[in-house]
This record gives C-alpha cells, structure tokens and sequence, in this order.
C-alpha cells in the first residue's frame, strides 16, 4: 500500500448547509468539516478547525504550533446552531491542538476535539493533526464481493481481539505493544491459519485508560495511539482484507468517559449528555450517557459509524450495551430514573436511534454487519425497521451463553438434571439472526478462563471444552471466541499481559488449538454449517432427551441435501455401549471428526469410520446406528 497525495489542495469550508443539516442531525459527511483538515486558503496550505460548542462565550484553538497562546487563534462563530471554525494557515500534521472553550461565566475548559482524527499518545490528552486522504487501498476485490454478502447464509466465524494483550513486543521502548503493522504481520498468519472469517477488534477509538480495555471513549473518529497513527491503521485493515478477512469494531455509543478533556460539559453545559442527571449518567460506571434525542448527538455518533465505513472500509460494529440504552431504569434504583412520556422504562429516544442508525447504515451499505449486544429479551431486535424492529443484523445470544457456561461448569453427575440449558436456545433460535458469543467478559473479573469452568481433573477439562466447542459450532447461529480460548488460555484474560502463548508447547492446549482448526475448517466446508442459521431448515433434533446419559445428538442441513453433517455428544466420563441413534435417513455416516484423538489430547478413543443406518424404528425415526460411544466425546458424521 502507498500513501499519495498528502497535500492540501483544497479549500475547507462550513457552509449555511452544513450547519443546517448538522442542526438536523443528516449531516452524514459532518467529519469532514468539523475537527482538523489540511485547508487552503488565499493561496496558503493550513489546517482549518470546526468545533461544535454552542454554548461557548468563546472558543480558541491552541496547540504546539502557537506556543499554547490563549489568544492567538480565535475561532468564529457562524450562525445560530453553534459551530465555529477558523483557517489558521501554516499549520501542518503532526501538531498537537485543543480547543480554549471559555464560557459566558468565565470558566476556561481545555478540551480535545470530538472529531480529531488522530490523538496524542495517554497520559497525554491533546489531538493531533493529521491527513488521513491520500491513502491507495489495494482492498477493492474485497470491498466489491462484500457488497453481494448476506451473512445470513454465510459463514461468520469471528475472533475476538484485544490488540495490547494479544502478544506484547518484545522490545522496551515499545512500551510492551505492536504497532499496527506488526500485529497485522502475525495476526493475518494466524487466522488464515485458524480459518477464522472477520476479527472483531476491541478499544480501537480513543480512550484514556487501558483498564477499560476501550469501553470508556473520548476519541471517536481516532484509532488509538497506543499502537500507531491512522496510517497504520489503514494498513492493518487493508492486509487483513487482502487476506480474505473481514474487519469489526467494538463500538460505544451507550456511554463516554467523564475526563476533563473529553466529551461531558463540553462547552460548559451538557451538550452531548442530557443535563439531568437520571437521564445523563451511569451511577454504575460513572459515565456519561449519551442525549439521542438531540439531533447533533444522534449526528455525531451515525455520522462515525459511516467515517469508518468510508475512511477506513470497516465491515461492521459490534454495538456495546446494547440493553443499558434501552432502558431507562437499565443499572439505575428507585429516584435514578426517569419514566418516559407513557410513564414507562423504555428509551423512545434511543430506539429511534437505532432505527435511524441501522436505516442509514445498512441501507447505504448492505454487506455491512452491525451487532448488537443485547442481554434481555427485548423483541426484533434484528427485526426489520419497517415492522418494528431495530434493524441489526445480528444479535449477541446471550441467553445461549449464559445457559452455556453453567451447564459446562457441572459436574457431568448434576448434568443430567439441567439438560435442557443445552437446549432451550433452539426454541427461540428462529426469533432473531444470532451469534454465539464467548467473549472476553465471560474469562474476566473471577468468572476463570473457558478451560478452568470445566470439572474434574484437568485432563477432564480439555475434553469438555473440546465437546463443549463442538456443540457450540454445531448448533444454530454465527460463532465468536475470544482469544486464547482457542488453546485453552487457563488464566484469566488481563489487557496487563499477553496471551500465555507458551501453553501451545503443552499436549493437551497444542491438542485442543489442533482441534479447533478442525472445527473451524469443517464450519467452514460444510455450507449446512451456515446456511440456514435463524430456521428450522438447517437443523433437526434427533434426541434432544436423553438426559439420563446427557448426549445430545443433532444434524445440519445444507440447502441441496447432500453433505449434511450429524452430530453425536457424549457430556459424560462415562462410555456408552451399544449407543444406539435414530437418524433421517438410510445411509452411510462417514466420520469426520473424534474428539477422543490421540492428536487433540484425548485418550484416544476410536469410533467407526463408516457406519451404516438399518431400518430399525428410533428416536421417531425410520432408520438408526449404533456404536460405542465414549467418554467426553464429540463425534461428527457427514452423510
């Protein structure tokens, strides 16, 4: 990739259009104008600044360029919607900058600017001018075939990923991070590797305090310093669609960090966050809640989604708490909130938001994924806007991972008095388009990594995460793993340190990450994997009872009928003789996978290569097989 024409040649301007449509919050270029942009003017490059600040006596631009002088460049206030500009000529990239907002009580606030494109590294907290045009893409196979994608019927295996802990740079003056082009180098090696579609990245916008691993944003149009400027951000993205995988972001428009140089109070009143506190604060975070039902809120945050769209061809979002915009009383006691104008819980504001935002979003670009992740049941939640629903693509299954994770943390004796945890997902699965989700918050804050929620001895927990997985890929809906649990990470994640890479040197990790390159590649095989996620077309029960011996068994089908796959798992250390199935239909079932290799860390149990079906009346089914069955194993079969 190069980098071309990083020059201003062009003049940047607010014009009485601009500033209407921002006041009616369609400005959906508003980026362009308002922060930092390389300008020409009179003849003369410069940098021409726009701020929204309506409420500001008045407001300066200082910044290294002029020494931090509090008077030297006073910006002008354009008309009655609040935003000012000014051209300062001479200014190039690489300067850092605030804005000087005084208020008419004569208070100073020294903020950085909303829509700064580029940040200095934290502690500091100014922002950095930069020039993110000029940049030569080498993506537009990629961005060309998206455009016909419906993930609906696609394959969506994503990793989850958090850049600063995934693997830290041995060098000291690194301050323990990869850049982005670093990390681009070895992470498209593993996934490729790992046959993983789309890596969701966590804390990719601005943010002050690596402890909130990026949830607590004060940037929103700048990917974070900490590994690079937005120029090796661009190549991270462009490598990684070269490379046949798909980009997500997590994004935050459910709250924003109460710093001083950040969003809250901005011009000294509550111009982002509804100024009463019930309405604008989490009492449970300690953050700021953004007001969607002002129109340049609602501008600010759709008007971000498509800058990373267009700027930097991100392929989707992954929207954070969901449930806390939702609802008005989400987090909040008695006396902490306030009901809506029905007397009710729910945020007309914020629902109309998502409405509007997917509407936009997905309506301009409909290979775009937005992910919502919502912890209630709230209805059509992937629903189309126009009967109802919000519009997202996909939904977060929380539900499915919460039964998920208890259930495997049993004791395989207790399990056969909680089968149906395993189960009950399937008779709501057609209510919406979902994922399954084990994500980092699942490894974090004393929950223990996905090996250690497994009983018994640890010989025992690989094999129930290998069966666990197994049934996780082969039940209904899209998957996503955060990282490390593809080889049994067994401490908690900690954004503090890398991965425990090491372990990949231990049998039973290096077995477990072996295995999960299996379950990927046939995921990604196999179209009955994928093709009907949010229907009943694409999965059959064969015995979803038999919680005596806590199996379950179950198959995929693909549209044509040939290549489905069935599943058989074993949730106990017991083995089962003379197992015997119904199953659809009289065939041969030729063994794809066996959790219980030798190769995956298993005992080394064998199942047959091929077994045929007999008619013999099962399970409600004409024809069955039979077979030994063994201890905490998962068997697939294609037919």
């Amino acid at each position: 990739m190069e980098v071309t024409g990083k020059k201003a040649e062009t003049e940047v301007f607010i014009s009485e259009a601009d500033q209407y449509l921002f006041a009616q919050g369609t400005h959906y270029d508003i980026y362009k104008k308002l922060g930092a942009h390389p300008s020409v003017k009179d003849g003369q490059k410069g940098m021409f600044f726009g701020v929204w600040a309506p409420n500001a006596a008045s407001v300066h631009v200082i910044g290294t360029f002029n020494g931090w002088n509090e008077t030297a460049n006073p910006m002008t206030k354009l008309g009655p919607g609040g935003i000012h500009a000014v051209f300062i000529p001479g200014v190039g990239v690489n300067e850092l900058y605030k804005f000087l907002i005084t208020t008419p009580y004569g208070e100073k606030l020294y903020k950085s600017d909303p829509f700064a494109n580029s940040a200095e590294l934290r502690p500091g907290t100014a922002s950095r001018t930069t020039d993110i045009t000029g940049f030569k893409w080498s993506d537009d196979a990629w961005m060309k075939e998206r455009e016909g994608k419906d993930y609906n019927h696609e394959a969506l295996a994503i990793y989850e990923c958090h850049i600063g802990s995934w693997m830290r740079h041995p060098k000291p003056d690194a301050q323990g991070f990869y850049n982005y082009r670093e990390f681009a180098d070895r992470i498209v090696e593993y996934l490729k590797e790992m046959k993983y579609t789309h890596i969701e990245l966590m804390g990719i916008a601005e943010y002050p305090f690596d402890g909130s691993w990026g949830y607590q944003v004060t940037g929103y149009y700048a990917p974070t310093s900490r590994y690079g400027d937005p120029e090796d951000f661009i190549y991270l993205v462009n490598k990684l669609h070269k490379n046949k995988i798909g980009v997500i972001l997590d994004w935050v428009p459910a709250h924003f960090a109460t710093d001083a140089h950040g969003l809250g109070r901005f011009d000294g009143q509550c111009i982002f966050e509804d100024p009463d506190p019930r309405k604008g604060e989490h009492p449970d975070w300690g953050t700021k809640i953004f007001n969607y039902g002002k129109t340049e809120v609602k501008n600010f945050l759709i008007a971000n989604v498509l800058f990373w769209i267009k700027e930097y061809h991100i392929d989707g979002i992954r929207v954070d708490a969901v449930a806390s915009m939702l609802y008005l009383d989400y987090g909040k006691k008695e006396g902490q909130w306030v009901a809506n104008k029905y007397g009710g819980n729910k945020n007309l504001e914020a629902i109309e938001f998502f409405k509007h935002l997917n509407s936009v979003v997905l309506g301009t670009y409909p290979g775009f994924l937005t992910i919502a992740e919502e912890s209630t049941a709230w209805p059509k939640v992937t629903g189309k806007v126009e009967d109802d629903g919000l519009g997202f693509s996909f939904k977060w299954n929380m539900g499915w991972m919460h039964d998920f994770c208890e259930y495997m943390k049993l004791d395989p004796y207790f399990r056969k008095d909680n089968h149906y945890a395993l189960t009950f997902a399937m008779s709501y699965n057609d209510s919406e388009n979902y994922i399954l989700p084990l994500s980092h918050d699942e490894v974090v804050h004393l929950k223990c990594s996905m090996v250690n929620k497994m009983p018994g001895y640890k010989v025992d927990k690989y094999a129930n995460l290998r069966c666990g997985y197994t049934y996780m890929f082969g039940h209904a809906g899209k998957k996503l793993l955060f990282m490390g649990q593809d080889f049994g990470q067994e401490r908690e994640w900690s954004e503090e340190r890398e991965l425990d890479w090491y372990l990949l040197g231990e049998n039973l990790n290096k077995g477990l990450h072996e295995y999960m390159k299996e379950l990927l590649k046939i995921y990604r095989k196999y179209p009955c994997m994928y093709q009907f996620d949010n229907c009943w077309d694409g999965f059959e029960w064969l015995n979803c009872d038999d919680k005596e011996r806590s199996t379950y068994s179950f198959c995929r089908k693909s549209a044509t009928g040939r290549n489905n796959l069935l599943y058989i798992i074993n949730m106990t250390p017991i083995e089962w003789k003379d197992y015997k199935l119904g199953v659809p239909v009289k065939k041969k079932y030729k063994l794809l996978l066996n959790s219980a290799e030798e190769r995956f860390g298993g005992t080394g149990a064998e199942l047959p290569k091929e077994v045929t079906a007999i008619k013999d009346y099962c399970d409600y089914k004409d024809y069955s097989i039979t077979l030994d069955l063994p201890p905490y194993c998962a068997a697939i079969f294609v037919f």
